[in-house]
């Protein structure tokens, strides 16, 4: 009853929550090699459950696979591939670490103490568009169903618990003074990442800062143009703060080498979901409220969650515009603009 409900409200594309843990038991191999998803969702193979489906693609079948997803005396061969149910991969630590609704779900499920498996869709209107706040607001009204929202569960979660632990302190001299450099660390690997605070914070409200995601073509081989830049800007501020996330950690997605950058990859840089490892430092630095240093406009998504605010956003420019020309064997060669 409740998958015909989902189905008949909704886009139909069902979608099942589950942890990398439960991904690998089962052989959840990812949909494609690489991903170019505009919101950067980890897409499994499609999947049925083997026994007793008819098409798949009914509310039975779909419920049927689900259930079988979070029972955990089943295995790899209980499944065919591909099915009507899309699995997606979460994200160790939720929503404090990405602010998605793959992760909210999973973070949902511990809550109620049940296994990590869930079933999301899009709701969508009459029209086929999508539906969006009030709308839904007045959709779960009209059936009577609770709303909360992925801030709402990084707030509550962030009172709750911290998966950043700092884990060393340290001065360093650069080209405009002392910075006092704080180094993390995350349950779940042992990269550390880095804040460097510039002169004094004070009451922690709109500081001039600049989340920074590691890429080493650019900041060792390109002159770290936008880095030196945001440095300039705490200079004449008297203050600021550099939170440099190292990529291809957990929270932190790798930094593409493409030889363009396709519109998904603009709308993922646009929308960054992975913004908690950055909010739990600034947290950390008691911060509430930053000027943004960033080389484009950003929706950080969630950030509010963490109760850090966005008082206003400089541009930074480009990386000087020169470009680094990258050989590799047995790959064409790629052009990178920095």
């Amino acid at each position: 009853e409740k998958m015909a409900f989902i189905i008949r409200h909704t886009c139909g594309i069902v979608c099942a929550p589950v942890t990398g843990e439960i991904a690998r038991r089962l052989h959840l191999a990812p949909m494609v090699a690489d991903s170019d998803a505009i919101h950067g969702t980890a897409f499994t193979i499609s999947v049925d459950y083997r026994h007793g489906t008819t098409t798949g693609i009914s509310a039975d079948d779909r419920t049927a696979t689900i259930r079988a997803l979070a029972n955990n005396n089943t295995g790899r061969a209980d499944f065919v591939r591909p099915g009507h149910i899309f699995p997606l991969i979460a994200k160790d630590g939720g929503v404090l670490m990405r602010s998605g609704h793959t992760e909210a779900a999973i973070d949902l499920c511990r809550f109620a103490e049940i296994e990590p498996v869930a079933a999301i869709c899009e709701l969508v209107n009459d029209d086929g568009t999508v539906m969006r706040g009030p709308q839904i607001a007045s959709f779960a009204k009209k059936h009577t169903l609770k709303r909360i929202s992925v801030d709402d569960l990084i707030a509550y979660r962030q009172a709750r618990e911290k998966l950043v632990t700092r884990v060393a302190e340290f001065k360093i001299e650069t080209e405009i003074g002392e910075f006092m450099g704080y180094a993390y660390v995350t349950p779940f690997d042992k990269v550390h990442h880095y804040a460097f605070v510039y002169g004094k914070i004070g009451d922690g409200r709109n500081v001039p800062t600049r989340l920074h995601r590691a890429n080493v073509v650019e900041d060792v081989f390109g002159g770290a143009q936008t880095i030196h830049t945001a440095l300039g800007r705490f200079k004449k501020s008297g203050r600021g703060v550099l939170v440099y996330l190292r990529d291809g950690t957990s929270g932190v997605p790798t930094t593409a080498i493409a030889e363009e950058t396709t519109p998904s990859e603009l709308e993922r840089s646009r929308q960054w979901k992975d913004i908690g490892l950055g909010a739990q430092i600034l947290r950390d630095l008691r911060v509430s409220s930053i000027q943004l240093h960033a080389t484009r406009s950003r929706t950080y998504v969630g950030l509010a969650g963490f109760g850090i605010e966005i008082e206003s956003t400089e541009a930074l420019e480009e990386a000087s515009g020169h470009k680094l020309v990258i050989k590799e064997t047995r790959q064409p060669r790629r052009v990178i603009d920095c």
